[in-house]
């Protein structure tokens, strides 16, 4: 497809496609493939279906397209598409990453990096005073993740690339995704996804995507380790993905709408402390996130309650509209109170991490709205 088209014209016709005449993909299923009476293959590239399927190579070519990216692997887990980039390193590298990003993340890091024997510095890479001084550690590889979650830091990318230029420079942009930032584009090596969440959007397929600027050796083995390695998607959650990336672009544009009108509506509600959130201008991030997410500033924010723990846990009770869950990026609203999956990590109690979906914004600032004037008579 021509380069002229924009990204809901690509994604509604999943291009490039060139598998079969359906409109609707193929599910391919098959795990091997026939040779002929001499032993060669009738297909040369169809050996095995561990690391050759075509359903998967087609959702990886629309999602390499998505983000400009001149290859995509698809993972079974986005936590599997981060740790394949971190075993690729040798022995006692230097490594850089992002503080105060996903939980899951900082933890295996942390362990893998202590088993390897891999030199790890965390930092705020969100603050240019914290970066300074590590100006000299010259890191192999360099990891963030913007916006953050759950803090919604936003991290200056071109900036990254400025003060690492050796560095392989990998960002997590799972909750900005390719519609709202371009990581390849403003200097990173390698963009992670976890395709889970607002990628696929409807709760219902765990998947992880890497895809890389250039096709160098780190790519090559980033691709020997997936196929020797078996850390492969099962060609139904690949269609279920292609089937999902068709309305990707509405779905996202309307979360992120409804995101910002939500974030603007709390932040002035009596019973809010603050909002998390890179749309506000009170944010701190704002004109960095006004530069770098084109198109919108996610569907992602975390709301303080003005009150305790048990406040913030007795509003989360109250909500109906939005359902009680771990994940972010579908298309129903989700909220968690974060500090009870890592109370150890600074995260204040009284606050709510909120996935915003594609409900009316009107019934989602009402349950809101109900849920916290429970608590009180403000």
């Amino acid at each position: 497809m021509t380069p002229k088209h924009h990204l809901e014209t690509r994604a509604a016709h999943l291009e490039p496609s060139q598998v079969a005449a359906e409109i609707s993909p193929l599910l391919r299923t098959s795990t091997t493939y026939r040779r002929d009476s001499n032993n060669q293959l009738m297909d040369p590239a169809n050996v095995y279906g561990r690391d050759q399927n075509d359903t998967v190579r087609q959702a990886e070519a629309v999602l390499a397209q998505m983000e400009s990216a001149a290859a995509a692997l698809l993972w079974p887990s986005g936590m599997a598409a981060i740790s394949a980039v971190f075993r690729i390193l040798p022995i006692g590298s230097r490594i850089v990453v992002q503080s105060g990003i996903y939980w899951g993340t900082t933890f295996w890091v942390r362990q893998f990096c202590e088993e390897q024997g891999h030199e790890l510095v965390e930092v705020d890479a969100a603050n240019g005073s914290d970066l300074d001084r590590i100006s000299a550690f010259d890191p192999a590889l360099v990891f963030v993740e913007t916006p953050s979650n759950p803090w919604l830091k936003v991290v200056d990318i071109a900036d990254m690339r400025r003060r690492f230029p050796n560095a392989y420079l990998v960002v997590d942009s799972t909750a900005a995704t390719p519609a709202l930032t371009r990581p390849l584009e403003l200097g990173a090596d390698l963009v992670v996804h976890s395709a889970t969440k607002a990628l696929n959007g409807h709760s219902d397929v765990i998947a992880g995507v890497t895809l890389t600027a250039q096709l160098d050796d780190r790519w090559a083995r980033l691709a020997q380790h997936r196929a020797t390695g078996g850390a492969i998607i099962g060609p139904f959650e690949a269609w279920l993905l292609l089937r999902s990336l068709r309305t990707f672009p509405l779905r996202l544009g309307a979360m992120c709408d409804n995101a910002l009108r939500l974030a603007t509506y709390l932040l002035n509600h009596p019973l809010v402390e603050d909002v998390f959130y890179p749309g506000l201008p009170s944010s701190p991030y704002h004109a960095i996130a006004t530069q770098q997410m084109q198109g919108g500033y996610g569907y992602l924010m975390s709301v303080l309650v003005r009150g305790d723990r048990q406040t913030a846990l007795d509003v989360l009770g109250r909500l109906q509209v939005f359902q009680r869950a771990t994940s972010l990026g579908g298309v129903e609203s989700l909220v968690e109170h974060r500090h009870t999956i890592e109370p150890h990590t600074g995260i204040p109690e009284n606050l709510l991490r909120l996935s915003i979906g594609i409900e009316h914004i009107d019934d989602l600032i009402a349950d809101m709205d109900h849920a916290l004037r429970g608590h009180s008579d403000a």
